[in-house]
């Protein structure tokens, strides 16, 4: 599918449906950074948790496909870089995808919530794919909070009113638009919406 092929009102639509963004209150939760090899996320991490919004993090990752770096560890040295001290930072850094993402990082996310944080997903403003698999794999989460961010790639930003002219970023958020549609119909991922400024 090009962007030829969408009208403005597809564009719109498909733009209002991969958005994650539903900020936490001005209140403690637990930070969850999905996987990637970019450093936005971790910046934003450390500086909320040096307001206090942010006293116990979540790294997840494995070995970037296109870098070969371990994303996990990558979060982990730039937040500890930012003066966020380790032992706030937990790390997952053997998976492959999304779902390991949420699926190895399991003993952590349930500490938060033993703790009474709750989760605040940090990924790509796209990334719907990240709130349903907490969805499935954390069913005992009531809800989550998501904190969103525009990637890059080849050098170009990708953002919500330019996604359908950057080809990278076209080809992933429709990607992600099929995918989670498709697999919400399947039953392999459970529904998920934003109800009351937070995704149930």
């Amino acid at each position: 599918m090009s962007d030829d092929e969408l009208s403005p009102g597809q564009i719109s639509t498909i733009t209002a449906y991969v958005d994650i963004e539903a900020p936490p209150p001005d209140k403690p939760t637990a930070h969850v950074i999905f996987g990637c090899n970019q450093a936005q996320p971790a910046t934003i991490v450390a500086e909320r948790y040096h307001r206090g919004m942010a006293p116990l993090v979540i790294a997840t990752g494995g070995v970037n496909r296109h870098n070969g770096i371990v994303e996990g560890r990558m979060f982990r040295r730039l937040l500890t870089e930012s003066a966020v001290p380790d032992s706030s930072v937990r790390v997952e850094d053997q998976s492959a995808n999304t779902w390991q993402n949420v699926e190895l990082s399991l003993p952590f996310l349930r500490e938060a919530l033993a703790l009474g944080l709750p989760l605040t997903a940090v990924s790509k403003w796209y990334h719907r794919r990240a709130i349903h698999v907490l969805r499935a794999l954390l069913p005992e989460a009531e809800f989550f909070y998501a904190i969103s961010w525009e990637p890059v790639y080849a050098g170009v930003l990708v953002t919500r009113d330019e996604w359908p002219q950057v080809p990278d970023g076209r080809r992933r958020v429709i990607r992600e638009w099929q995918e989670v549609r498709r697999r919400v119909d399947d039953g392999s991922y459970r529904q998920a919406a934003i109800v009351a400024g937070v995704w149930r």
